[in-house]
């Protein structure tokens, strides 16, 4: 009653674990089926150290054991497709489609899909025109793609044809479209809405730029002085007393050189205005307008305003086609109000436009043009003449700066060549204050001079300064020692002689008017301010006080102190 053995294994050679198991608990389907298309795993896996047995994960899964709902699983995976039909136009990949158009047509559709929101969202967008949902480049892109109406018929017809097979990608978008009314018109003034504020713009400022050129040229004085210097100059050259020239000559300007130096005839006509004009500029940072004016096409802006009165007149027409299809009253208010303003201001800037080209060719008539050279003269080429001159002009007006400061500049180097250095200005003569320190030092020396030649000599007290102290002194150094230092400079008239007191009166108002200077020089701490260090004089013949009262005094020494040819002996 024992089950018999299982069958043995087959060779590893053979590529399969074993014999697949017959599952004949497998109920047969009554219905086609969906089909998995995978990949089986019946190949043999051999042992390794991860894995030492010959079980695969599959092998695992046997153990496994649960009921399945078949009847179900046939029901909702049955096939459903149709045989294909001679009424289907196209078939996809991997899934059926209806293609309609042709590859190029749709490819062209399908690209331009990736750079538009959602289909879902574009037809909303479009009847609410709403700029936040889709830009100018869409409305331009779709455009391109409105469906014609063939190709409007062919989608439809293959639609009903095959009502279970969806339409293609661009197809679809085509037929989404063609269900909004007065598509062409809706875009259309879409579109103007929202190119209006640009387009107005690019006509007006132009405008407003050449109005501002014209006020410029009238107005400026450096180039009235430019203009009347080369006149006189062109009048000298040609020997004929000339009224004016055309204003198209200033672009030949640079081009004309003398003979010598063979610079151009604008480098010298800017020298000459900066010598008898030095209040004159470089005048290109004076004519900003007219640099502008100079990179526009007035003939296309003239093109650009008519376009816009065109335009405004077709948005018209769109808003009472789109007004018949139970337009919204607020939005059709809303449109009405944004056409009627801009007619009026359509308006305006035709008026203006007119104008500024009338006063224009005033001034072309003041520049001494005649009427059939100003029909010939184009703006912007007129403007641009100018402002290259002017740049030409403030270019050689830098170069002729630099070449002044440099000549100045040699000037001053060569006044002061072969001098040395404290013969230049700023070493040449002394300072007021210097006179003055100069001239006190000679009075104080006069002063001091005067009273060693009168013998006004105290010997204790005048040598007492240079002595070293070392017992008790006299009276007198007593109270020589409570004076301050710079009062025996003062009385010292030789080395460090003090005069005696109260001998002269005419003497001391000297001493003491010269006391009061050095004391306000002494206290007055702007006049020193690092304190100076003690400078010996330098005597050949100096010698100790003990050595020279040791040994007397000779005879020229008593001379000089104002004592006797015998000196009385000094004792310490």
């Amino acid at each position: 009653g024992a089950p018999p053995p299982p069958p043995p294994p087959k060779a590893p050679g053979s590529g399969h674990l074993g014999p697949a198991p017959r599952n004949s608990a497998i109920p047969v389907k009554k219905k086609k089926t969906v089909r998995l298309f995978w990949k089986e795993v019946n190949h043999y896996v051999p042992p390794t150290v991860a894995n030492t047995s010959k079980e695969s994960l599959w092998d695992t899964l046997r153990g496994v054991k649960f009921q399945l709902d078949t009847d179900k699983l046939e029901h909702l995976f049955e096939s459903r497709t149709k045989e294909q039909t001679p009424k289907k136009v196209g078939e996809g990949k991997g899934k059926n489609e209806v293609i309609v158009l042709d590859a190029k047509r749709s490819n062209q559709i399908n690209i331009g899909l990736t750079n538009l929101p959602p289909p879902r969202t574009i037809k909303q967008a479009i009847l609410n025109m709403d700029s936040v949902a889709m830009n100018r480049e869409g409305i331009e892109m779709i455009l391109k793609m409105i469906p014609s109406d063939e190709e409007k018929t062919k989608i439809q017809d293959a639609q009903m044809q095959n009502p279970d097979t969806p339409l293609g990608a661009a197809e679809q978008f085509l037929l989404t479209l063609s269900s909004i009314s007065e598509l062409t018109a809706r875009l259309n003034f879409w579109a103007f809405k929202l190119d209006y504020e640009t387009m107005e713009q690019e006509v007006a400022e132009p405008l407003m730029d050449l109005k501002q050129a014209m006020e410029q040229l009238k107005n400026n004085k450096t180039l009235r002085y430019i203009l009347a210097t080369l006149l006189a100059i062109g009048n000298f050259l040609n020997g004929a007393q000339c009224k004016g020239f055309q204003l198209d000559y200033l672009a030949k300007v640079p081009e004309v050189k003398d003979t010598v130096h063979k610079q151009s005839l604008l480098y010298h006509l800017c020298t000459m205005v900066m010598e008898k004009f030095p209040e004159s500029t470089d005048l290109y940072s004076e004519i900003g307008a007219v640099t502008r004016s100079s990179k526009v096409d007035f003939e296309l802006l003239t093109v650009n305003l008519a376009k816009m009165e065109k335009q405004c007149r077709s948005s018209w027409d769109n808003l009472k086609a789109i007004a018949k299809h139970n337009m919204a009253s607020p939005m059709k208010n809303k449109l009405t109000e944004f056409l009627k303003d801009c007619t009026e201001r359509i308006a305006i800037l035709k008026i203006v436009h007119r104008r500024v080209i009338n006063r224009f060719n005033k001034l072309l008539i003041f520049t001494g043009m005649t009427p059939q050279a100003i029909k010939d003269t184009n703006i912007n080429q007129f403007c641009k003449t100018i402002s290259e001159f002017a740049l030409e002009y403030r270019t050689t007006r830098e170069r002729v700066l630099q070449q002044q400061k440099k000549k100045a500049n040699q000037r001053e180097r060569n006044k002061t060549r072969g001098k040395m250095i404290t013969d230049t200005k700023n070493f040449a003569g002394k300072s007021k204050k210097e006179k003055k320190e100069e001239e006190e030092a000679n009075a104080l020396k006069a002063v001091l001079k005067h009273s060693a030649m009168n013998g006004e000599v105290n010997l204790n007290t005048s040598m007492e300064p240079r002595s070293r102290v070392r017992g008790k002194s006299t009276g007198d150094a007593k109270n020589s020692t409570k004076e301050p230092n710079f009062v025996k400079k003062i009385f010292s008239g030789g080395r460090g002689s003090v005069p005696a007191r109260g001998k002269d009166t005419d003497q001391d108002d000297n001493t003491e008017e010269i006391m009061e200077r050095l004391v306000k020089t002494a206290t007055n701490p702007g006049t020193r301010l690092i304190p100076r260090e003690r400078k010996r004089a330098r005597q050949v013949n100096r010698k100790s006080l003990r050595r020279t009262l040791k040994s007397g005094l000779s005879e020229q020494e008593s001379k000089a102190l104002g004592l006797s040819s015998k000196g009385n002996p000094v004792n310490i």
